[in-house]
Order: structure tokens, then sequence, then C-alpha cells
């Protein structure tokens, strides 16, 4: 009975990691019943006769979870099937011609040749990456149809059927896989990616307060989350094989969604590739907050500025990758949290020369260098990555970020004003782009100012207000966690 809890424990556990899995499984069985009417159905018994297992059989080894995974199965062998049968009629018709003693024997060696061929063709790596169950499909093709022609006198029948068979298993397992809850792989990889770039923004924006120690106690749970969150991204250091994969079966997927037919897969793996770069450089730079030597708090408290900076606007840049992986948008403001952590970087390499570090030990010095130094490089890797973006957007023509427009209420009426916020260098200006207070007045609305202009320093998180006899401004930083902007428009 133990035993048996146990195993309803994992099904429930696997389960509920991802719903997905319990609808494969009822698709796959809801597949397999429709095929094996070949056998329960009497006329298609009778049209097909034993060959009907190749249905089942091609349903068994293609179906898999993904419909990239199946097409590309179903694709491969099902033109395996249809070259190897017809090399199998061939080489059964020139053994044939050879009389009863010489075929066998030409059987046998045109089995040997393209059994050995087609074995060693498998081991060249792009055949391998896409085409390496085809081959193998074909090997066991050719035998068969060789092979069992010998016995059989209606060798074209025979290689008639099985294809068919084959064909409609495959045919089956395609249609189900696409038409009954979807899942796509170039999806799941895409979701994979912005997912792992998540991971590390956690730890960089976390890093600052650990070194520097000013992580304050507080509820047992948000603690245990924050531990959890900050240790997620060692599950980006394996995640190669499955990028590969994934991105393997995207390839053969038809355009879903806003993924293309020919969408951009390579470069998710040359994005995957630096992130987990990045990765490896955070797991190192992770052993050293737990390092038995490490640097005084008077002079990490010394540092603690560039170095918060540093860790703070690349986890920024990270965080604002993931989101627009995720919403498919062109990354807006990575580009200048990855210059203020390049200057947080100067800053710091200033700070080192003046000499700041001579009373320091020489093994406490060179554990505080090469973490910085791996900070450094997580940085350049942060400015890779998001170049690696641009293209990425580029080429699969994600969408510009679009602003949210600015309502706000009139006090004096019950209409409402629409605005735009847009940002300059130096300004960021509204624009009152509908005013439902003026409708029908044009000399009304010619009189009024349709711009609000608010001068911000975000050094000093000081903002001025510029207002008219119209309206009034209300704004809010963004470096001090503000991101509200309110419009109230007085009608006189």
């Amino acid at each position: 009975m133990e035993k048996v809890r146990d195993l309803v424990r994992e099904g429930k556990r696997v389960a509920k990691e991802d719903p997905r899995r319990v609808v494969h499984s009822f698709k796959v069985g809801l597949v397999l019943s429709l095929v094996s009417s070949f056998y329960y159905y009497q006329p298609l018994y009778d049209s097909f006769g034993v060959n009907a297992m190749w249905a089942v059989m091609t349903v068994v080894v293609v179906f898999e979870f993904s419909v990239g995974a199946t097409l590309g199965k179903g694709l491969n062998r099902v033109a395996a099937t249809l070259f190897a049968g017809a090399l199998g009629i061939g080489a059964h018709h020139l053994a044939s011609l050879s009389g009863s003693t010489g075929e066998p024997i030409l059987l046998a060696i045109f089995v040997f040749i393209q059994a050995a061929l087609s074995t060693f063709v498998r081991f060249f790596p792009r055949v391998k990456a896409r085409y390496d169950y085809s081959l193998l499909i074909f090997i066991l093709t050719f035998a068969l149809i060789s092979v069992s022609g010998f016995r059989e006198e209606q060798v074209l029948v025979l290689t008639h059927k099985r294809i068919s068979t084959v064909i409609i298993g495959g045919l089956s397992c395609v249609l189900i896989s696409i038409f009954v809850c979807p899942v796509w792989a170039g999806q799941d990889l895409h979701s994979l990616l912005a997912s792992n770039v998540e991971k590390l923004s956690f730890f960089l924006l976390e890093f600052g307060d650990k070194y520097c120690e000013t992580v304050k106690d507080g509820d047992t749970k948000e603690v245990d989350k924050r531990k959890n969150d900050f240790d997620n991204y060692k599950s980006v250091l394996n995640s190669k094989s499955n990028e590969e994969s994934l991105a393997n079966f995207a390839k053969w997927e038809p355009g879903h969604g806003q993924f293309r037919f020919r969408h951009p897969w390579k470069q998710y793996l040359s994005i995957g590739g630096l992130i987990r770069q990045c990765a490896y450089r955070i797991d190192a730079l992770n052993s050293y907050l737990n390092a038995d030597i490490q640097v005084s708090i008077d002079i990490r408290k010394k540092l603690e500025e560039p170095l918060r900076r540093m860790s703070l606007e690349s986890g920024k840049a990270m965080k604002e990758m993931s989101v627009s992986l995720t919403k498919m948008i062109k990354p807006s403001s990575s580009d200048d949290h990855v210059r203020n952590a390049l200057s947080a970087c100067k800053s710091l390499t200033s700070l080192l020369h003046s000499g700041i570090l001579k009373e320091v030990e020489s093994q406490e010095l060179i554990s505080l260098l090469t973490a910085i130094s791996l900070l450094i490089d997580i940085i350049n890797l942060t400015e890779n990555i998001l170049e690696s973006l641009h293209e990425l957007a580029s080429a699969a023509r994600f969408k510009d970020k679009i602003e949210s427009p600015i309502f706000a209420e009139k006090p004096n009426s019950k209409s409402i004003v629409c605005g735009w916020a847009t940002k300059g260098q130096d300004d960021h200006v509204v624009t009152i782009v509908n005013d439902d207070c003026c409708n029908g007045n044009t000399s009304e609305k010619g009189n009024r100012s349709n711009k609000v202009l608010i001068h911000e320093k975000h050094e000093d998180c000081v903002h001025e207000k510029h207002e008219d006899d119209d309206a009034h401004v209300n704004s809010s930083c963004d470096s001090c966690g503000h991101t509200s902007l309110r419009v109230i428009v007085e009608c006189r």
C-alpha cells in the first residue's frame, strides 16, 4: 500500500508540474483507439490484414509531446518508408533476374551495403541532429521489404499495404497533435529563454544586498522565498540539451501565433549560449559570498555604492529583457540600464585606483578583485545578450513598445482627458490627444494648451512641475520607485 501511495503522490506531482502531460496521455490513447479500428472493423481488416499493425506501431513510436517532435518524426518515418520501399522493390527485382540461386546472395549484398552506408551516415552531426530517426526507419524498412519479398510473391501489394498503414498512422498523429490542445516546441523554447533570463535577474538584483550584508531578517517564508529565487539560476547551467532539442523540434513546426514558419530559431540558441555563460559567472560569483576569506565590512561599505549599482542595473536590464521576450516587444530601457552599469564599472575602477585597498591583505585582495572581475564579466555578457536580443527582435519582427495613455478625470465635469507621456533627453512631455470638455467648441479648443512640460532631475529625485491656466500636472520619478503620472485639467 505504501508503494501505491508513493506512486499516486508521484503522479500528482508530475501532473501538477505540467498539466499538459495529462492531456497528452489522453491524446495518445485517442489516436491508438482510432488506428486500432483497422483490426476491429472487418472491412478495414480485409483491406490491410495483419499489416494494420504497422499503423499501431507508427503511432507508438511517432507520437511525441510537442507538435514539432511529432511532425518531425512523422515526416521522417513516411519519407524513409517511401524511399526504402521503392529501393526494396528495385533490389528485389534486380535480385530476381539472377535466378533462384543468385537471388538470396544478391539480396544479402544489397542489405549489407545499404545498412553499412546508412549507419555510417548517421554519425554525421547535422544528419544525426535532424534525420537520425529517418535513417533508422530506412534501414529497417529496406531490410524487411527486401527480405520478406523473397518469400512473398506479391511484393508490390505487400509494400503498398505497409506504406499506406504507416502514412495513416503518421497522419493521425500529426492531425491530433496539431488540432487537439497543441503543444508548440517553439513556444516552450521562447518561454524557457525568458524564464532563464529572469532567473539571472533575481540573483543580480539581490547580489548587492547579499554581498554588502544589508539584508535584514524578516518573515521566515519571505526569506526562504528570496533564497530560492536567489539560487534559481542553477537550473540554467544545464539547459543546453533542452534548448537544442526544442530548437530542433521548432524547425519542423508550421507558423503559429506570433511565430512565423521560418522563425529565427538559431538566434535563440545563440542567446541561450550567452545566458549560460552568464550563469557560469554568476555561479562562480555566488561562491565568493560564502567563502572563508572575506574583506572587512569597512572596505565593503566603501565599495557598496558602485557595486550595488553594477548588480542592480544589470539585474534591471535582465528583467527588462525577460519581459520583452515574454511579450515579444523590443527592449526599450535595457540599453539605459546597461549604460548605467558600465558607468558604475568606471566609477568602481576610479575608486580602486584611488588607493582604497592599500591596507587590505593579499588573500582578501585576491578574493575581492576576483569577485569584481566576475561582476564586470557579467555586465559585459549582459550587454552581449542585449545585442543578440536586438538582432532577434529585428529578425522575428518584435513589436515596438507602446506607451500606455494617461487618463484623468476633470474636476469640474464628468469628461476625461487622454494623453501620451513621451520622454526626451531632459524632459517628459504629456500631449493631450483627447479632451471631451472642449468637444464642439473650436474657439476654446484653439486657446487651450495641449502640452505639459515636466522637468525631472533623476539623480536627486527632484521633480519640477510646469502648469498653465488650464492644466495641472503631478509627476513622479522612475528612479525613486514611482512610475505613475497624473494629469488634471480644469475647464474654465
